[in-house]
């Protein structure tokens, strides 16, 4: 990792520093109702009915979309990276569930449900969250197309192709991939898929990032071999260094 004394900073008054902030102030505030404007337009996208009747597999057995809605009209999807072969969760995906389960009372007091979708067997789910300490809704789409028809699965067709992920705008490394998905449902019972975001756009989901990008160093991911190359499962930072070397 890089030092802070790696570019020395400017050193300045406390009144020049002052003003700076000021300065930056009015860049922060335009950002935020920028911001505010896109959160705005997210929401007013037209709705797609969805015409599917995905059948999920959770500890209890099987459960249809309409029951991830539990008493809530809207319902938030985070599509977790565990392939039906892998071992364990993705690394990258753990540190947003980490956010998770502090988050749930506020989103159900908000009208709002959260689950966790992703396509390993529900058993291998549950053991990986036992180990992890979660206690958010998972349940696996393994058998059925959830993850293909909202853009976080692929065929080895689609891969061949190229540019197969976040709305064919680019690739992605894996079979696999992270997202989040956004439904809602009238008073018919009917559901509507509203929106669904992919690559950087979770991102605010990290928490630890949030942090990070206030600090001098910031992410201090440049010398890294790829983006993230530093995160661990909560469990594994003391056995495991930077590089993944054990």
């Amino acid at each position: 990792m890089s030092t802070i004394n790696a570019v020395s900073p400017r050193v300045v008054s406390r009144a020049e520093w002052l003003e700076l902030r000021k300065a930056l102030l009015a860049k922060e505030k335009a950002h935020t109702r920028l911001g505010d404007q896109l959160s705005a337009e997210k929401r007013h996208l037209p709705w797609v009915k969805v015409e599917k009747d995905y059948i999920f597999d959770g500890p209890n057995g099987k459960e249809a979309l309409t029951g991830l809605f539990g008493n809530k009209t809207q319902l938030l999807v985070y599509h977790f990276m565990f392939g039906p072969d892998w071992e364990q969760g993705c690394p990258t995906c753990s540190i947003v569930a980490d956010n998770i389960d502090p988050n749930v009372i506020h989103l159900e007091n908000r009208d709002v449900a959260l689950a966790v979708v992703s396509r390993a067997p529900v058993a291998k789910i549950e053991a990986f969250k036992k180990r992890m300490g979660w206690h958010f809704k998972w349940v696996s789409s393994v058998a059925n197309e959830f993850n293909h028809d909202y853009g976080v699965s692929f065929t080895a067709e689609e891969i061949a192709k190229g540019k197969f992920y976040n709305y064919g705008t680019g690739d992605f490394p894996s079979e696999e991939a992270a997202g989040i998905s956004v439904f809602a449902k009238d008073s018919a019972g009917t559901i509507f898929h509203t929106y669904s975001s992919y690559a950087r756009g979770p991102e605010f989901l990290i928490g630890a990032y949030n942090y990070l990008d206030l600090v001098p160093k910031g992410r201090d991911e440049d010398s890294l071999p790829f983006t993230m190359a530093w995160v661990r499962h909560h469990d594994r930072y003391e056995t495991e260094n930077v590089k993944g070397e054990k």
